[in-house]
């Protein structure tokens, strides 16, 4: 049994952000293609209503996968608290982390931190503006040396 975390983004006062989007729509893909049989929403409530987990939990059913496949953990607000907080949802410790590729490295760090065996997959950056991209990866890499020197 595989298991895919989703790790959260923003909502927007409009719906779900295109980040979320594209990392759920992969996760769901994940889902079609049989790699993963459980999905977890991870994240809590943001600047806009519904939580993130909610904004995720309904762009996969859209997508066609069953209600019963999908987990939500909607209070965490985090990179560690999304994690931290599905472990004890999870019925393996083998997962799949869906998020952003600048984003993968850290969250795979978190992931091993909390007892996981994890390795990470991008959505398409097919629609993703650039700058937005380069904006997201020069606030990681700093977040990055954080989690690894165990700052946060």
């Amino acid at each position: 049994m595989k298991t895919v975390l989703i790790l959260g983004a923003a909502v927007w006062a409009d719906g779900p952000s295109p980040t979320l989007r594209r990392r759920t729509l992969r996760a769901a893909q994940l889902y079609h293609d049989g790699e993963v049989d459980q999905l977890i929403a991870c994240g809590g409530l943001g600047k806009h209503p519904p939580s993130e987990a909610a904004a995720m939990y309904d762009l996969l059913v859209s997508a066609g996968v069953p209600a019963g496949a999908i987990t939500l953990e909607d209070q965490s607000t985090t990179t560690g608290e999304n994690i931290a907080m599905a472990v004890p949802l999870l019925k393996t410790r083998d997962v799949v982390i869906v998020t952003d590729w600048y984003h993968g490295p850290r969250a795979r760090l978190v992931a091993r931190r909390n007892g996981l065996r994890a390795k990470s997959v991008a959505p398409s950056l097919r629609g993703a503006k650039a700058a937005v991209q380069i904006r997201a990866m020069l606030r990681e890499v700093p977040a990055y040396v954080a989690y690894a020197m165990r700052i946060k």
